[in-house]
C-alpha cells in the first residue's frame, strides 16, 4: 500500500478499501496554540496537532439499510484498513438503521480539497500577547490580578462519500476567558469573547470593564430569594437559548417529549413564542460566525443523521418575528413528520430590533434591577417545558435607578428559556458573544441583552 499522510489522501484510500454498499469518510485535521496566566503573568503555552478519521459504512438488507460508524485518533496508512473493516463489521452486525436515506449526491467539490489542512500556532497571538502585557501591567499597577486563558483551534474537515461527494470545510474558533480578582480574592469579575482570530479582541478593553466591575463590588448587597427584574447580558441570553437549539430536535417534539409538543399530538410549528419582533436563526455564513456550509454528522441522534453528512445548509428561522419557524429536522424526521429539512447548523444568532446597548439599558432602569454576568452549571429540570437549573456567577449588580450601586449575592436560578422569551420586556443591540457554560461545545452566537422582568432567583447560593 502507497505510504498515504495527506488528509485528502486518506480519505480517498479508505473510500477505495470499502467493500460496503456506501461509505462516508470524515477526516478532521486540529490544530490548536493556548495561553494560561494567573496573577498578572503567563504560565504556560502549547501548541497541539491531531487527527480523527470516521468512517461510516452501509450495508443493503432484504430489511433496510444498516449503517455503523467507527472514529479513531492519531490515524496513519497502515490504521486505514483496520479502521474500515471495523466500520463494515460493525454495519453488518447491526439491524436496519432508522434513520436510512441515500447518501447525499450531486454537490458540487469544495475548492481546495486537495490542498493542505489550514493551521493555527503562536503566531495567532503576535499582536494579542503584547497587548495582555499591557493590560498585566496596568491590572498590576491598579491593585487587582488577572487570570485567564486564550485559546485557538483550527479544523479542516475532508468529507468524501462513494457517490462523489468531496468536501472541505476550514474551521478556526478562538475564546478568550479574562477573570479579574481582588488581592484578597472577596471580588471577582469575568468577561469572555469569542474570535476567528485573535485581531478583534483587546485585552486591555475588557481589562477596563473588569476594573470597573470590582469597583461596583466594593459594597456588598445581600438580597433573598425572589423574582426580580433582571438584565441578562448576551453571554447569558446565549447559554440558554444554546440548550433551547438543543432542545429542538422535530422528532422528539411530535412524540411529545419537549417543550415545542402541542398536547394531544403535533408540535408548536407557528406559535407565537413571544410579543418582541424576536427572530432566532442560524446562518453559516454570518459574517464573523461562519461555520461548515454543509451537514458533518459523526453519529445519529434525534437532530443529526450520518447519512446526511454533505448536505447543503442555508439561513435557517427557528424563530421569525416571534414566532417558531423550525425544528431540527433530518432528511428521515422530515419523512416522519411532514415537516421541512432543517438541519443543525453551527451558529446562533438571535435580532430583536433593539438599539440599546447593556449599559444603555443599565441607565434606563427605573427602580430596582439585578444586572447579571454570566450564568454557569446549566442543567436540565424537565424537559416538557425545558424549565433549566444554574448559578449566577463572578458578579451579580444591583442597579437602582440607572446606576449600578453595588454587588449582591449569588443565586441559583429556575428558568425555561421558551418562557422567558415571552415575558421579555425588552430586547437590546445584538452583538458577537461567547456562551460561557458551553463555551467548549458552542462559541459562535450573536445575541443581544434581554430585560426579564421578573427573573426567578430560587435560592441564594455561596458561590462566586
Amino acid at each position: 500500500m502507497s505510504r498515504v499522510t495527506k488528509p485528502h489522501e486518506i480519505v480517498e484510500r479508505a473510500l477505495d478499501l470499502s467493500t460496503a454498499d456506501g461509505c462516508v469518510v470524515i477526516a478532521d485535521e486540529e490544530s490548536s496554540a493556548n495561553l494560561r496566566w494567573a496573577g498578572n503573568a503567563l504560565t504556560t503555552n502549547g501548541v497541539t496537532r491531531g487527527r480523527t478519521l470516521t468512517v461510516v459504512a452501509t450495508v443493503d438488507g432484504t430489511q433496510g439499510t444498516a449503517s455503523g460508524v467507527v472514529s479513531r485518533s492519531a490515524v496513519t496508512a497502515d490504521d486505514l484498513e483496520p479502521l474500515v473493516r471495523a466500520a463494515e463489521a460493525a454495519a453488518r452486525g447491526a439491524g436496519p438503521a432508522e434513520d436510512a436515506q441515500p447518501l447525499v449526491e450531486g454537490v458540487p467539490p469544495s475548492p481546495g480539497f486537495t490542498d493542505a489542512p489550514a493551521e493555527t500556532g503562536p503566531d495567532v497571538f503576535a499582536a494579542f500577547a503584547p497587548a495582555l502585557g499591557d493590560a498585566f501591567a496596568r491590572a498590576r499597577s491598579g491593585g487587582r490580578e488577572l487570570y485567564g486563558f486564550a485559546h485557538h483551534q483550527m479544523t479542516s474537515t475532508y468529507l468524501g462519500t462513494s457517490t462523489g461527494l468531496r468536501l472541505r470545510h476550514d474551521q478556526p474558533n478562538g475564546t478568550l476567558e479574562l477573570n479579574a480578582k481582588s488581592p484578597d480574592r472577596t471580588r471577582s469579575a469575568w468577561a469572555g469573547r469569542s474570535t476567528r482570530d485573535f485581531r478583534d479582541v483587546d485585552p486591555l478593553e475588557l481589562d477596563t470593564e473588569l476594573a470597573g466591575r470590582l469597583r461596583w463590588a466594593e459594597r456588598r448587597v445581600d438580597l433573598p430569594a425572589g423574582r426580580y427584574e433582571t438584565l441578562l447580558p448576551p453571554s447569558a441570553v446565549a447559554d440558554l437559548l444554546v440548550y433551547q437549539l438543543w432542545s429542538s430536535s422535530a422528532r422528539a417534539a411530535a412524540e411529545g417529549r419537549t417543550v415545542f409538543s402541542l398536547p394531544g399530538g403535533g408540535t408548536r410549528l407557528g406559535e407565537k413564542l413571544t410579543e418582541l419582533p424576536l427572530s432566532l436563526r442560524s446562518d453559516p455564513h454570518a459574517p464573523g460566525l461562519e461555520s461548515a456550509p454543509f451537514v458533518i454528522a459523526h453519529a445519529s441522534g434525534d437532530s443529526a443523521s450520518v447519512f446526511d453528512n454533505g448536505l447543503p445548509l442555508a439561513s435557517t428561522d427557528w424563530i421569525r418575528d416571534g414566532r417558531l419557524e423550525h425544528l431540527t429536522t433530518t432528511r428521515h424526521t422530515a419523512g416522519l413528520t411532514g415537516l421541512p429539512v432543517a438541519p443543525t447548523i453551527d451558529n446562533l444568532l438571535l435580532d430583536g430590533g433593539g438599539k440599546r446597548s447593556l449599559e444603555e439599558m443599565v441607565a434606563a432602569t427605573t427602580g430596582r434591577a439585578l444586572l447579571l454576568t454570566c450564568l454557569w452549571y446549566i442543567r436540565e429540570v424537565d424537559p416538557a417545558t425545558l424549565l433549566l437549573t444554574g448559578l449566577t456567577r463572578d458578579g451579580v449588580y444591583l442597579v437602582e435607578d440607572g446606576e449600578v450601586v453595588g454587588e449582591v449575592n449569588n443565586f441559583r436560578f429556575n428558568e425555561s428559556p421558551v418562557d422567558l422569551l415571552s415575558r421579555a420586556a425588552e430586547a437590546g443591540r445584538t452583538e458577537k458573544t461567547l456562551p460561557r457554560e458551553w463555551s467548549d461545545w458552542f462559541t459562535r452566537a450573536a445575541m443581544p441583552a434581554l430585560r426579564i422582568p421578573d427573573f426567578n432567583m430560587s435560592s441564594v447560593s455561596p458561590g462566586v
